[in-house]
């Protein structure tokens, strides 16, 4: 066994048995390859990607491979779940060096962290012949590589480099429309997402797209919308039998995933289905949170209350093979229902996946089989349920694909926002229980008496030190959490973590946030993460709850501070809004939330129920069963009756008793 033995990480534990002296980052690590005077290995990946074993099984379970990084280099593995920061430094030094990365990301660096190339998978082969390259070329001219690494370092530095905006911009409507001019252009109005392969979701995309749907009222969008949200709940990447999106479709057609389900995404997708249901009302959509939220109790679910990290693409060393299935396998479980289901989900005798196996795939409407078998879209719906529930009876008779079962402070509080969106969507209180269990696990186990929070807690303890994303998402959990169930005790916590933060992740340069504590050891850089991907940037979601903050605790510095980055941003945002689309949800927010409305008395909670089926993006509601200090519920209490106070640009209307007269306003 190597050092990564004593690690928590499934994933460093997974290569702790090769024959490459790995180490996980530490201090001593770093300074045995300064006083070996060897080049650093540093390889990035995570539990559940399939590429990453496909690199572990070639080169790093091989004995020759690891003979030469033994010799020449000392070898680092790291977790990129556990060590955002990390990652994103290399990651940007391999998208300067090729326009593109990935995992496994694979780099080679100077003994001080520097790095001299980077680069994502290799077969053994060109893997070993970059070894030998790097080994000599270090060898015979050092200084060579010494030069190479400054350029890339100073390049990786400026990478994400945002300078303060002191011109003021006139923000108004019309940016939205320019940023839609842009975004058009690149949608998959028949698949849905944006155009091309490999196709990732990008919910936050589609938070967005929502709140601009509802303000404009554009036919393209909610079009595009609605094509999306249908395509992706039919494609293979969506787990019709147990519920849960794989991370990635690898076509155009939603139709082969990789395989590895995230937290994070699914946590994200709970919001957006949540929120078209509230628009739209389609039975579709209820049906992808009802299936999301149950896989998500069921399978990722830890005793502590945490929710795991994911689950892998692999079982039996296959990708996919939990999830699909034979026609011979189908032919014999479906019986009389065989042909029925072949039709709906386009499963072949040779099998339309690889390795003879079929991925469950659906193309057609329900109108459509409705009318070729003569039956009504009750019994369609539940014949389809009926065998899906036999499937997955016989699904756990497999070998599953194994657990990242690491519990990730972001990563959980993305899941609490999900379910509290689920349940202001259909109400099942299950949902919200199971959003306030995780939240009270992070304020447990992950939080610190002076409001510092841990990243990651596995077995009984937790041991690295948060990150901006941490803070960010779990503050916006804490958020949600308040507008369903009116608890004072969740704003609170927000408004303490959001001190946290700005004492310990301010950039008083730019106003923006770094993704590091100044607790923190340094690094080779001091990164920033600006843009929105597959999750949005911590410094978006910042920004948002300081303007969210500002209006429950009335405090307009913290409004002054989310204009300032909003700022700082927006002409990217509007030019390039795919990748900033949660810049957007703010600077809708800045456009159009203006009113709050209050709802204070005994019932409180329950109307407030009522009031969150709907979907209001720019109404900030809060409220009290009880007397209250906050400042919007100051001195609203009433005794006998429960009252809504609807309040617009710091004045209030009169407090109203009938909650459809509120309504009516509101919508």
């Amino acid at each position: 066994m190597n050092a990564l033995q004593y690690a928590t990480s499934p994933y460093l534990l997974q290569h702790r048995n090769n024959p490459v002296n790995w180490y996980p980052w530490t201090d001593d690590a770093l300074k045995l390859a300064v006083l070996q005077n060897k080049l650093l290995i540093i390889s990035i990946g995570y539990s559940a990607c399939h590429w990453c074993h496909v690199m572990e099984h070639e080169s790093f379970e091989d004995e020759a491979v690891a003979e030469v990084m033994n010799l020449h280099f000392v070898s680092i593995k790291i977790d990129r779940e556990e060590r955002p920061d990390i990652d994103q430094i290399y990651m940007n030094a391999a998208m300067l060096l090729n326009g593109q990365g990935g995992w496994p990301l694979n780099v080679i660096a100077l003994p001080d962290g520097k790095p001299i190339y980077a680069g994502t998978y290799f077969p053994k082969q060109q893997w070993m012949q970059l070894l030998d390259y790097f080994a000599l070329l270090y060898k015979k001219e050092p200084q060579k590589l010494i030069e190479q690494a400054a350029q890339i370092t100073n390049g990786v530095h400026k990478f994400d480099t945002i300078p303060l905006n002191t011109k003021e911009q006139n923000i108004n409507s019309q940016l939205q429309e320019i940023a839609w001019q842009h975004w058009r252009i690149k949608i998959d109005y028949e698949w849905g997402g944006a155009k091309g392969a490999p196709k990732f979701m990008m919910p936050n995309n589609y938070e967005y797209l929502l709140r601009y749907v509802k303000q404009s009222e554009n036919k393209d969008v909610a079009n595009a919308l609605k094509i999306t949200l249908k395509k992706m709940a039919f494609g293979g990447l969506y787990d019709v039998v147990g519920g849960g999106f794989a991370r990635y479709s690898v076509d155009a057609f939603w139709k082969i995933p990789h395989f590895e389900k995230m937290l994070y995404d699914n946590g994200q997708l709970l919001s957006v289905y949540a929120q078209a249901y509230q628009l739209t009302k389609r039975p579709l959509y209820k049906s992808v949170i009802e299936k999301t939220v149950d896989w998500m109790i069921a399978e990722m679910t830890d005793s502590s209350g945490g929710l795991y990290a994911s689950l892998d693409a692999d079982s039996e060393r296959m990708e996919g093979k939990y999830y699909c299935w034979t026609y011979a396998e189908l032919q014999h479980i479906l019986r009389e229902d065989f042909s029925f289901f072949c039709d709906v989900y386009h499963i072949e005798e040779k099998g339309n996946f690889e390795h003879g196996l079929n991925v469950l795939f659906r193309t057609e409407d329900h109108e459509y089989f409705m009318d070729k078998y003569n039956i009504d879209n009750a019994a369609f719906q539940q014949k389809l349920t009926g065998i899906h529930q036999v499937l997955l009876e016989e699904r756990k008779k497999k070998i599953r694909p194994a657990t990242d079962d690491k519990i990730l402070t972001e990563w959980n509080a993305i899941a609490i926002k999900g379910l509290c969106d689920a349940y202001k969507a259909l109400g099942d209180i299950r949902y919200l229980q199971k959003a306030e269990t995780v939240g009270n696990f992070i304020l447990q186990y992950c939080k610190k008496d002076d409001y510092r929070l841990d990243r990651n807690f596995k077995n009984g303890q937790s041991s690295i030190n948060g990150f901006l994303a941490d803070y960010a998402f779990f503050i916006e959990a804490l958020l949600h959490l308040h507008q369903v169930t009116l608890q004072e005790k969740y704003l609170t916590e927000a408004l303490h973590f959001t001190e946290y933060v700005l004492e310990h992740f301010y950039n008083k340069t730019n106003g923006m946030f770094y993704i590091t504590s100044d607790l923190d050891p340094p690094l080779i850089t001091r990164s920033s993460d600006n843009s929105d991907n597959v999750i949005p940037s911590a410094n978006s979601t910042m920004t948002k709850n300081l303007l969210l903050l500002s209006k429950y605790f009335d405090k307009s510095e913290y409004e002054q501070m989310s204009w300032t980055q909003l700022n700082n941003v927006l002409e990217s945002a509007v030019k390039t809004p795919m990748y900033y689309s949660n810049w957007l949800n703010v600077l809708d927010m800045h456009l159009h939330l203006n009113s709050e409305l209050v709802i204070i008395g005994k019932d409180a909670v329950a109307f407030a129920k009522k009031i969150n089926a709907n979907f209001l993006p720019n109404v900030l509601i809060t409220g009290s069963c009880k007397e209250s200090r906050l400042p919007l519920c100051m001195d609203r209490y009433n005794s006998d009756k429960t009252l809504f106070y609807l309040c617009r640009n710091k004045a209030c209307d009169l407090p109203e008793e009938d909650i459809q007269a509120i309504l009516n306003k509101l919508r």
